[in-house]
């Protein structure tokens, strides 16, 4: 099969103890690509097994294998490899060799025609347990709930960028979940592909039914992000404001019930309500008059990457 592109392609990958899987996704990849200009970027998230020995002996000058210098979470580990990636088509993956690198060719097409930004895949018949299937309909159902985004398959981590969209997703935390929901946000034009999914080959999956609660925190906290993040003070702010113009307007009722009728106002609970409400709206608006400095200082500082790099190596293990 002829090569659908001459450009460059960045395999990323990031990988936390898959010792036993990561020689047989290299040669997958290999046997996957051939005809193709392409580089795969490993990166190792502080795997307590022998991941990172195993990438250096196979001495691939294809392989670059970057060693974070503590364990930062999927997220951060693939914002790593997406920085170093320097092919005008960004590839992620899974390194536990559930994905199918010989998926990748066809997804290419798509993404070659210049139509679309992001190729997403949505894994057929599904080899996992239901512990890994239930969050995953959760988040499917959520995502497509709240926001206009139909995804089929969220989860899938077998996805094709391009340059600019994978440059631009500034992954932190846990947003990995969200990475097709995120491009989507800065306007990517999305093709959803069914692809073939595998039994893990070797280790232990490490996710759980806690999932499901960190994938809503995580949704929630993105779509504020996207709505408020840059002027926080115009959520804040405003629900602030109008708790306060709710206790003056109590406040000043009850001074005309007072001074104006004699009547005593000391035991009555909408005397409480309205201090109440004054005092909340000025601990949101001061919230506000906060996040919004705060996301001044992230702005100032966002030259800094939110991980840091032990080492980089290519192939035989020269520091690159």
């Amino acid at each position: 099969m002829q090569p659908v592109t001459n450009a460059l392609l960045s395999i990323v990958v990031p990988l936390y103890n898959e010792q036993d899987n990561v020689e047989l996704l290299t040669q997958k990849i290999h046997e996957s690509l051939q005809g193709y200009h392409y580089q795969i970027i490993y990166v190792d998230d502080f795997s307590t097994d022998d991941t990172k020995m195993v990438v250096q002996k196979m001495d691939d000058h294809l392989v670059t294998l970057i060693e974070l210098k503590k364990n930062y979470g999927q997220s951060l580990a693939l914002a790593a490899g997406l920085d170093y990636a320097q092919g005008e088509y960004i590839i992620t993956m899974d390194g536990d060799l559930q994905n199918d690198p010989s998926d990748i060719p066809q997804m290419l097409e798509f993404a070659v025609g210049g139509t679309y930004d992001l190729i997403t895949g949505i894994r057929q018949k599904r080899k996992d347990s239901l512990v890994k299937k239930i969050p995953s309909k959760i988040a499917n159902f959520l995502v497509r709930r709240v926001t206009k985004l139909s995804i089929k398959d969220n989860g899938c981590a077998l996805k094709i960028f391009t340059k600019e969209i994978a440059k631009g997703l500034n992954l932190y935390g846990e947003m990995h979940r969200f990475i097709t929901l995120l491009a989507f946000l800065e306007g990517a034009q999305i093709k959803q592909v069914p692809v073939k999914h595998h039994a893990r080959h070797a280790g232990k999956s490490k996710y759980g039914l806690e999932r499901v609660f960190k994938v809503v925190a995580d949704m929630m906290l993105l779509l504020f992000i996207r709505k408020y993040f840059q002027r926080p003070i115009h959520l804040f702010g405003i629900f602030g404001v109008l708790l306060i113009i709710l206790g003056v307007l109590i406040e000043a009722y009850l001074l005309i019930v007072k001074f104006g009728f004699g009547q005593d106002i000391g035991t009555r609970p909408l005397l409480i309500f309205g201090m109440m409400f004054i005092l909340g709206g000025i601990q949101l608006f001061t919230i506000g008059i906060v996040m919004e400095l705060l996301i001044r200082t992230y702005y100032e500082s966002q030259s800094k990457r939110p991980y840091r790099i032990k080492k980089i190596t290519i192939g035989d293990g020269k520091a690159a």
